[in-house]
């Protein structure tokens, strides 16, 4: 990324200084890969922002280790130890629930994923045709090696404790143990710690990339129509990308829609270039777009 160089003016004095020349230091021109580039890692900072943002509360982390510690313990048939291990885990997660306002999935981790798709929209519908037709032909692994290549969004992943159900697990595992039945134990605990959920919000990048596109085409329409109407044609390549990849949207716009108005825009631009008002319309609907088009996943 080049550095931006204001303009300034450099006063040549002239005379004894009683007259001066303004010279104005041409700024120079940011490409439309360069907003997108730009666009994309504010979105990654603001992710890592976010994950920083995150509170891990710590007694829950160590309710997980210690739970850890009672298997491994069970499995070297120490119950004694697991036993008191367990109640140790047990107590941490009592100071969570004493809580009020204790959240019903408390994070025990954060992570952004960036999964950027580097090809064209030709590209990935390539790809979908490929692995389609390997999948026709039974040929599940190849298609699959295709297919996980078709992501295009930066991932933001919680691993979560649910506290409805993991303490009362404990609970139950420290009374099947009382009762010398180790086995039953051991199931109820290794169940619980294979039941964290995992909440993955997902932004298509393409989206991210579009809308910062559209707004600096907005900023410089009037100045440089060349490399405005090259922003927003990297802006349909980005919405296509985004499209063609299967990220979908709840609201009312459509990407169709979004296109159309693009060409509206870059058609009054080749015009009389008075394309204000329907910039503001487009940054309207392509932010309210991009913001239903972050989908929130379980797993």
């Amino acid at each position: 990324m080049k550095k931006v160089i204001l303009s300034s003016i450099v006063a040549i004095s002239l005379l004894g200084g009683s007259l001066a020349v303004a010279e104005e230091v041409k700024q120079p021109t940011t490409t439309s890969k360069e907003v997108s580039s730009k666009a994309l890692s504010s979105a990654k900072n603001k992710a890592n922002a976010q994950k920083g943002d995150v509170k891990v509360i710590q007694e829950a982390v160590d309710a997980v280790k210690l739970t850890q510690e009672v298997v491994i313990a069970l499995n070297k048939n120490e119950k004694d130890k697991a036993i008191k291990t367990l109640e140790k885990a047990i107590g941490k997660l009592e100071v969570v629930l004493s809580n009020p306002k204790a959240p019903a999935l408390i994070p025990l981790s954060a992570n952004v994923i960036v999964s950027e798709f580097v090809g064209s929209p030709r590209d990935a519908e390539n790809a979908i045709i490929t692995a389609t037709a390997l999948l026709s032909k039974g040929k599940v692994q190849a298609a699959r090696r295709i297919v996980v290549g078709l992501k295009d969004e930066i991932d933001f992943v919680t691993v979560n404790l649910p506290l409805a159900s993991y303490p009362a697990a404990l609970k139950l595992a420290a009374k099947f143990l009382h009762e010398d039945k180790v086995d039953e134990a051991k199931k109820v605990l290794l169940t619980a710690l294979n039941t964290f959920v995992e909440v993955d919000v997902i932004t298509p990048i393409g989206i991210i990339e579009a809308q910062s596109l559209i707004e600096a085409a907005s900023k410089i329409a009037k100045k440089d129509k060349k490399l405005a109407l090259s922003h927003l044609e990297e802006a349909k390549r980005a919405l296509k990308k985004s499209e063609v990849l299967g990220y979908v949207s709840d609201s009312d716009t459509t990407y169709k829609m979004l296109n159309d108005a693009i060409n509206a825009i870059e058609k009054e631009i080749r015009g009389k270039n008075e394309a204000a008002k329907l910039f503001d319309e487009l940054i309207e609907k392509i932010k309210e777009f991009k913001e239903k088009a972050v989908k929130s996943v379980t797993k």
